[in-house]
């Protein structure tokens, strides 16, 4: 038997997926294949997991034809799956596992699909609208229709020998600590600037978390977001905060440093979701989303949002041009999240 997953397109929505790739593999065995489909940039997220047997690549915004739509169908044909799950809910998978003759095909009926589905799944709503659950859930419902068991929402990743070999080289080249005092920023989101928290913020709080509880402090980045970290570093004025600015930005180097790392504080993006998934606190700065939609039991987190009338309006850039949902986050408050944090933890 051969199963099609496709796979989440945002790295935080990938990882919260994994107790769902984790159920999918309890269910079938070790007899069944699982093809994850996924975006080339994520290739190296689920490395050191043990639950696809292979990975393919599909980007239909991609110069390299072999990405896009129709060859994707074609090498579907030719494997000649019996099953396609799609843990995404665009149009466009939909017609691709269709045009890939996957006899089987599940996955949520939304944005005209539902004709092109032969397992349909309705989303929860409350009349018209879309009732707000936790991402993990919606995923692990569909492995629920598939007849999988009760599978526990921990979020889980890995890292190989490679990954562990680059992150001791950046903490050298560095000089961070190996004792784990490192707390990790992540100070970017690609979703967009209302979710983030102003820059001089992180600045201060780094200052703080070097002098008041005696932890280095690693500014994580993208290749996008270079120049943000590197400013974090500057406005902190601290020989103990770093960024990966220069350092190898591959996600498996970066997954390997977040594990080393004793806790993060991060804008509601995906690195937060990889540091959860290595069992580390996460203190979460909420604006245009709300926590709902990343609410996970097994997680230790401090989310922080404000009570406000514009929070959770999900837009890109504030639409009120005020941004109060970032700017009023104090960096008292998330100093405060921290320590709760460390103090949990012992």
């Amino acid at each position: 038997m051969k199963i099609a997953i496709f796979l989440p397109n945002w790295l935080g929505d990938l990882v919260m997926a994994t107790p769902t790739l984790r159920a999918l593999r309890r269910q079938y065995g070790a007899d069944v294949r699982l093809v994850g489909i996924l975006r080339p940039y994520l290739a190296d997220v689920l490395k050191g997991t043990s639950w696809l047997n292979e990975q393919w690549c599909y980007d239909p915004r991609n110069g390299n034809r072999d990405l896009h739509t129709l060859a994707l169908a074609r090498r579907m044909r030719a494997a000649r799956f019996d099953m396609a799950v799609l843990l995404t809910n665009s149009l466009r998978t939909a017609v691709v596992a269709w045009l890939g003759r996957a006899t089987e095909r599940i996955g949520y009926v939304r944005y005209g699909r539902g004709p092109l589905l032969t397992g349909k799944l309705y989303p929860r709503r409350m009349g018209r609208r879309l009732m707000p659950m936790p991402m993990v859930e919606s995923y692990l419902d569909l492995a629920g229709a598939l007849g999988c068991g009760q599978e526990s929402p921990r979020l889980e990743l890995a890292t190989v020998e490679a990954d562990e070999r680059s992150a001791d080289r950046v903490f050298e080249r560095l000089g961070l600590r190996g004792d784990g005092r490192v707390v990790a920023f992540n100070s970017s989101g690609a979703y967009g600037a209302a979710k983030l928290w102003p820059v001089e913020y992180f600045g201060q709080l780094a200052r703080r978390v070097v002098a008041q509880l005696d932890h280095d402090v690693l500014v994580m980045c993208g290749p996008k977001e270079r120049e943000i970290a590197a400013e974090v570093v500057r406005l902190a004025g601290s020989p103990r905060v770093f960024s990966m600015a220069d350092q190898p930005l591959d996600l498996g180097t970066a997954k390997a440093c977040i594990r080393r790392c004793r806790l993060m504080v991060s804008t509601d993006s995906g690195p937060r979701h990889v540091a959860a998934a290595f069992g580390l606190p996460v203190v979460t700065l909420f604006g245009p989303m709300l926590p709902i939609w990343s609410e996970n039991p097994t997680q230790r987190a401090d989310n922080l949002m404000l009570d406000l009338e514009c929070i959770g309006c999900h837009r890109r850039i504030c639409p009120l041009k005020h941004h109060r949902c970032m700017r009023d986050l104090t960096v008292e408050m998330v100093f405060k999240a921290v320590l709760k944090l460390m103090r949990d933890e012992g």
